[in-house]
């Protein structure tokens, strides 16, 4: 049985699936490689995956969020044009200022 879920197709087993055999239901689970909808009375009830797929979902979400939020430091970030950047630069040379700490920034340090 297969059941719609926002908009992903997911296969359905009732309740009783895992009440009468955990060992099949389980390897099903992680042969399967996607989360399972469990029903409880025919209706939606729970969904279950196996470990990996739960892992691998979580990793995918957190890099999703890392990539979101370096978005908006980019976005937010006060800018100003590379000419004017490096024109400070050499006038930062020129008058024998310390420029460590933006080479640190450029490198990564």
């Amino acid at each position: 049985m297969n059941a719609i879920v926002g908009s992903r197709a997911l296969t359905a087993k009732p309740s009783s699936a895992i009440r009468s055999d955990y060992n099949k239901f389980s390897s099903m689970c992680h042969e399967m490689g996607e989360p399972i909808l469990i029903t409880r009375n025919g209706e939606s009830d729970l969904v279950v995956m196996g470990h990996e797929i739960y892992n691998s979902m979580i990793d995918r979400m957190m890099l999703t969020l890392e990539l979101m939020e370096a978005d908006h430091n980019l976005t937010a970030a006060p800018t100003v044009p590379a000419k004017q950047a490096f024109s400070d630069l050499r006038k930062m040379i020129q008058n024998n200022v310390n420029c460590q700490p933006f080479y640190n920034v450029l490198s990564g340090n």
